[in-house]
C-alpha cells in the first residue's frame, strides 16, 4: 500500500507541474520571456534544493525521456517544413549543420581547455556536446515569438538546426572513446562510423514517412487514430534508426519531412494533435532536465560556464557560420543573426548526460556546464530572438493574426478540404478582397440560416463562411478573414500604384528614403525580395516614416499597393485644419504620382471607405 501510495504522490506531483508548465505560457507571452527557459527553471525549482525537494538523479531514465520528447519534436519540424523551403538553402545549412558544427566544437574546446583546465580531449568534448543548435528550441522560439523571417535566413536556420545533431552526437560518442580508450579509435574507422549514421538515419527516416504516409490513406483507421498513430510512427522510426547504429534524429525529421509533404487523410487532425504533443514533449523533457540539475553544485561552475558561453556565443558560433555562408553571398545582417539564433537547448543537456552514463572522470564539469551554457543561451539569445530580426531588418511579417479555423477532410479525395472562417471586424474580405480562384465558396451561415453565396450577397461581420481549398494553401486564406489592426486594415491608404511602379519614383514623390536592397525594383519585386514565395494582402515593407502596404496580390505578385502614413492619435494645434490640409496635399502628390506610374489616383479613404484599395484577385 505505501508504494500505491508514493506512486499517487509521484503521479499528482508530475500533473501538478505540468499544469504549472502549462501556465507558464501565459507569463511568458506577457513578457517576453523565453519559454524553454521557464521549464527549465521550474525544473529547477521542483528539485531538491527547490521548493518540491524532490531527489532525481536517474540520466538513464532522463535519457529515454529526452529521447522520445526529441524524436516528436523533430519530426514535428519536418511535418511543417515544405520541399520549396529547400530552393537555394540546401548546400549552406548543410555545410553549417557540419562543418560548421566540427568548427564550433573546435573552438570552443580550445576556450574550454583554458577556462575549465581540461585536457585538449576532454576540452573538445565539452566543444562537441555544446555545439549543435537545437531543433527544438529553434523550431519552438520562432513559432511562440511569432518571428517570421526573410525565407532565405528561416530556412537555412531550420534546416541546419534540424540536420546537425548527428554531427554533434558523431563528435560526442567519438570523443567519449576517446577519452575511454584514446588509442582505440582510428580516423578510418571514425569515418565509417559517421557515414553509418548518416545513411541508416536518412534511409529510415524516408522509407518510414513514405511508408506512414500510404498506410493513413489506405487503412481506414476509427476517428482520432490517426494522430495518435502517426506519433507511435514517428517513436518506432526514431528507435529503429538508432537500434541500427543510424541517426534517430535525421531519421525522426526526414519522416516528418516526407509525410508533410504528400497529400495525406485527416492531416489538419494530425497537425493539431502535433501541436498539443509538441508542447507536451517540451515541457516534460525541460522539467525533467531541471530536475537532474542541483542548483547549489552549478553555483560553482557559474562563472568559467559564463565565459564560456559568451565566448561560444561572440567568437565560435560566429566564426562557423561566417565561414561557412560567406561562400554563398549571405550579407553581413543576415549572417549576423544566423550567428545570434544559435540556439543551445535540452540537445546539448541530453548529450551532456552521456559520458555520465559512460562513467567517465569529470561528468559531473560536462553536465553542469552544459546546463548552464544552455541556460544563458535560451534566457540571452532567446529572449532577443525577435528584437535581433528587427534591428537587422530580416522580419518580413509579424504572426499571422490568430483567427478561429475549423478544417472537415473529405471522405473519398485528398485533394480539397472544407475549411470554416467567421467573418471578423475589419477584415479584408469585407473591404472588398477578391476569393482566389483555387478556393471556391460553399455556403454561408448567417443568423443560424444556412445561405448559398449568391443568395447571401455581400459578407457582414458575423458570418460564417464555408469554402473548398487545396490544404497546402489554406493558410494563405488566414489573413483574408483575420481582424486587421489600424495600421493593416488599409484605414490611411491614400492612392493606389500598380505592382509595376518604380519603388524609387514612389518614394521621390513622397519624400521617402528608399532602402538600400530596394533600389531599382518596382513595387511587385520590392515585396517579392522581402516576401519572397510568400506574400499576402497586408503584409507591408516599412520605408520609414511610411509603410507600402499590399493590397491586391495576382499570380503571386502585387499587382497594387499604397502607401500608408501613422494616422495622428490625437489633435494637435489647428489639428482639424492641419489634417484636412496635409490629406488634400497627400491627394495633389498621389495625382502626380499617377502619372509617373501611370496608374489613376483614389481619394483618400478613412477607416470605413477601404474597399476600393483591396480589391483584386488574390493568390
Amino acid at each position: 500500500m505505501e508504494s500505491l501510495e508514493v506512486s499517487n504522490v509521484a503521479l499528482l506531483f508530475g500533473a501538478v507541474f505540468v499544469v504549472a508548465g502549462i501556465a507558464t505560457s501565459l507569463f511568458a507571452s506577457r513578457f517576453g520571456a523565453p519559454l524553454l527557459f521557464l521549464f527549465l527553471c521550474l525544473g529547477m525549482l521542483a528539485g531538491q534544493d527547490g521548493l518540491g525537494g524532490v531527489v532525481f538523479n536517474d540520466f538513464r531514465l532522463a535519457y529515454i525521456v529526452g529521447s522520445l520528447a526529441l524524436a516528436v519534436i523533430l519530426f514535428d519540424g519536418g511535418l511543417r517544413t515544405r520541399f520549396a523551403s529547400f530552393r537555394g538553402v540546401l548546400a549552406p545549412a548543410l555545410l553549417l549543420s557540419t562543418i560548421g558544427v566540427v568548427v564550433t566544437a573546435a573552438i570552443t574546446g580550445a576556450a574550454a581547455v583554458l577556462i575549465l583546465d581540461l585536457r585538449l580531449v576532454e576540452g573538445l568534448l565539452v566543444g562537441a556536446i555544446i555545439a549543435s543548435t537545437d531543433a527544438a528550441a529553434v523550431f519552438f522560439l520562432m513559432r511562440s515569438k511569432g518571428v517570421q523571417l526573410r525565407r532565405r535566413v528561416a530556412n537555412t536556420i531550420e534546416i541546419e538546426s534540424a540536420t546537425n545533431d548527428p554531427v554533434a552526437v558523431f563528435l560526442t560518442l567519438v570523443l567519449v572513446e576517446l577519452v575511454l580508450a584514446p588509442q582505440a579509435t582510428g580516423w578510418v574507422e571514425v569515418s565509417l562510423i559517421l557515414g553509418r549514421q548518416a545513411l541508416v538515419g536518412a534511409a529510415i527516416g524516408v522509407a518510414g514517412g513514405l511508408a506512414l504516409a500510404a498506410t493513413l490513406n489506405r487503412v481506414s483507421l476509427p476517428q482520432g487514430l490517426h494522430p495518435l498513430l502517426v506519433v507511435a510512427a514517428a517513436v518506432l522510426i526514431f528507435a529503429l534508426a538508432s537500434v541500427l547504429e543510424g541517426s534517430g534524429f535525421l531519421a525522426a525529421y526526414l519522416a516528418g519531412l516526407m509525410l508533410g509533404n504528400r497529400p495525406v487523410r485527416a492531416f489538419p487532425s494530425i497537425l493539431s494533435f502535433h501541436d498539443a504533443t509538441t508542447w507536451l514533449s517540451q515541457i516534460v523533457m525541460f522539467l525533467v532536465l531541471g530536475l537532474l540539475v542541483t542548483p547549489s553544485t552549478l553555483v560553482e561552475y557559474a562563472l568559467p560556464a559564463t565565459l564560456l558561453a559568451v565566448f561560444l556565443i561572440v567568437v565560435g558560433r560566429p566564426v562557423a557560420v561566417w565561414l561557412c555562408l560567406t561562400p554563398f553571398g549571405f550579407s553581413r545582417r543576415e549572417k549576423t543573426f544566423v550567428s545570434w539564433v544559435g540556439l543551445r537547448g535540452a540537445v546539448s543537456i541530453f548529450l551532456a548526460a552521456i559520458p555520465t552514463l559512460a562513467s567517465l572522470p569529470n561528468a559531473e564539469t560536462y553536465f553542469n556546464v552544459a546546463f548552464f551554457v544552455v541556460l544563458v543561451s535560451l534566457l540571452v539569445q532567446g529572449w532577443t530572438v525577435a528584437w535581433a530580426a528587427g534591428r537587422l531588418g530580416l522580419k518580413v511579417r509579424d504572426a499571422g493574426p490568430e483567427i478561429k479555423r475549423l478544417e472537415i477532410d473529405l471522405p473519398g479525395q485528398l485533394e480539397l478540404e472544407l475549411v470554416g472562417y467567421p467573418v471578423a471586424p475589419s477584415s479584408p474580405v469585407l473591404a472588398g478582397a477578391v476569393f482566389p480562384s483555387w478556393m471556391r465558396t460553399v455556403m454561408i451561415v448567417r443568423g443560424g440560416e444556412v445561405l448559398t453565396p449568391e443568395s447571401a450577397g455581400e459578407l457582414a461581420v458575423g458570418d460564417y463562411v464555408y469554402v473548398l481549398a487545396p490544404p497546402a494553401r489554406v493558410g494563405r486564406l488566414d489573413r483574408l478573414f483575420a481582424t486587421l489592426d489600424g495600421a493593416s486594415a488599409f484605414a490611411v491608404g491614400t492612392f493606389s500604384f500598380g505592382g509595376d511602379a518604380a519603388i524609387e519614383d514612389v518614394c521621390t514623390l513622397y519624400g521617402l528614403h528608399v532602402p538600400a536592397d530596394l533600389k531599382g525594383l518596382s513595387v511587385a519585386e520590392g515585396f517579392a525580395e522581402r516576401f519572397e514565395d510568400r506574400v499576402d494582402i497586408g503584409d507591408r515593407i516599412a520605408i520609414e516614416p511610411a509603410f507600402l502596404l499590399a493590397t491586391a496580390i495576382r499570380d503571386d505578385q502585387v499587382a497594387k499597393a499604397v502607401v500608408e502614413f501613422e494616422e495622428e492619435g490625437r489633435e494637435g494645434p489647428g489639428g482639424l485644419v492641419g489634417r484636412v490640409g496635409g490629406r488634400v496635399r497627400g491627394f495633389l502628390v498621389a495625382r502626380r504620382a499617377a502619372r509617373a506610374a501611370g496608374g489613376r489616383p483614389e481619394a483618400p479613404a478613412g477607416r470605413a471607405g477601404t474597399a476600393a484599395g483591396a480589391r483584386g484577385n488574390t493568390h
